[in-house]
């Protein structure tokens, strides 16, 4: 009777333990799912029509077209056979379990300063929340001999930091956090950070003052997430930068290009007091960048701007017939829904290309919380000519006290010449 208890303990004991491994189990895992969300790794190892993680994503670097791998735990075509060893070495140094590199347009200059604890979520994920997905990776566009990997392997002893996100005792909590998620997991710096002549970062955290001030990428131009009061977000609050993140636009701007994606499957999705310490984070980075210009002040009287414009200006004439509807005669736009020209930092930043890009190949829609915005960007590709683009884009640039230089029909050709579908 007594062993027969015992047996009878012991075995619901067990069930008892086997049941909170599991419950533990799936806890690391809805971890590692956050951390996959906060890190935006749907967006580039998925394609539009393709299975989540499948890869197969185009991505353009300077010498040439590659494409994002497959990362479900397939054990033929994806990561299935990776060890949690073999996947925080992919992750954080760009070395794949055969010993060959990885190309740096996977961050993981940014994720080599994610924690162990976050490295084993996120193995947990991919290996048993993600579907596998039988899908070969595809060979890159990069021609011989620039494609072959072992300069990787110098690239690499040259530009990687290996060590660790460290807390700043001076910092409180909120900072911190905001500074872990943007310089690692959020890689934000892959995108805002101009490279150098070896095509590193030139900077990988707030102690270079090249860090998020902006850079050219795939036609576009990701913004300075600096201080600077034109073309950065000096005059943005942490609440306008919180709601940014969380809705994909707010009073200043909205987002487009590739950011559009980072917006909804990325920031919304996570939560209030994540998003807040990001705000907190970026907006403690002082301006760094010195060709900002005479600070932005509102026009006076803007919506007369199109109006006195109309007679002699072409660029005028053609802000009238297709962005008056939406942006206003003072480019005032009707935030959060159709964002403003008046000051808008992408319109005062020097570089044009991403004015050029949105206004000739549109944006793709924000989905907020499964609502589609109402209002995107429209196409002109197939409406106006290069000149015509040129002329209202510098007539924007030059209207509502923006000061921003001209565009060239030139740039608008070789943007549409870049972007033209193959």
């Amino acid at each position: 009777m007594a062993a027969a208890a015992l047996v009878a303990l012991c075995g619901g004991l067990a069930a008892t333990c086997h049941a909170q491994g599991a419950k533990a189990d799936a806890a690391l895992v809805a971890r590692g799912e956050y951390l996959a969300k906060a890190g935006d790794c749907f967006a580039c190892h998925s394609t539009p029509r393709g299975k989540p993680f499948a890869g197969g994503l185009p991505m353009t670097t300077p010498m040439g077209r590659i494409y994002s791998t497959n990362i479900t735990p397939d054990r033929e075509t994806g990561i299935g056979r990776y060890s949690e060893a073999d996947f925080m070495r992919a992750v954080r140094e760009g070395v794949a379990p055969d010993g060959h590199a990885l190309y740096p347009a996977m961050p993981y200059p940014s994720y080599a300063k994610v924690s162990d604890a976050d490295m084993k979520a996120l193995y947990a994920y991919f290996m048993q929340g993600v579907t596998p997905v039988k899908q070969a990776n595809r060979a890159t566009d990069i021609p011989w001999p620039l494609n072959m990997r072992w300069p990787l392997k110098v690239w690499n002893i040259v530009f990687l930091d290996h060590a660790r996100y460290q807390t700043k005792a001076n910092k409180d909590a909120q900072w911190n956090r905001g500074a872990y998620l943007v310089q690692g997991l959020g890689h934000c710096g892959a995108c805002h950070t101009p490279r150098g002549v070896g095509f590193q970062e030139k900077a990988l955290d707030e102690s270079g003052r090249a860090f998020l001030t902006g850079a050219p990428l795939e036609n576009w131009f990701a913004s300075n997430l600096t201080g600077n009061h034109n073309t950065g977000l000096g005059r943005w609050s942490e609440e306008d930068l919180n709601t940014f993140l969380r809705t994909g636009a707010n009073a200043h701007a909205t987002a487009f290009g590739s950011m559009t994606d980072v917006i909804n499957y990325s920031t919304q999705t996570l939560t209030d007091a994540d998003t807040r310490a990001i705000s907190r984070y970026i907006k403690s980075l002082p301006g760094g960048r010195s060709d900002d210009g005479r600070p932005y002040v509102p026009h006076p009287d803007g919506e007369r701007v199109v109006l006195t414009a109309m007679p002699n200006n072409r660029g005028a004439h053609t802000y009238a017939t297709y962005c008056m509807h939406c942006h206003g005669a003072g480019g005032l736009g009707a935030a959060p829904w159709l964002a403003p020209l008046a000051g808008n930092p992408n319109v005062l930043e020097p570089d044009p290309v991403s004015l050029i890009n949105v206004t000739l190949n549109g944006t793709g829609a924000l989905v907020i919380g499964g609502v589609p915005a109402p209002y995107p960007m429209p196409k002109y590709h197939a409406m106006l000519t290069d000149e015509q683009i040129a002329d209202v884009l510098t007539f924007v640039r030059g209207s509502w006290n923006n000061d921003a230089p001209a565009v060239s029909a030139k740039a608008v050709e070789k943007v549409r010449s870049a972007t033209r579908a193959p």
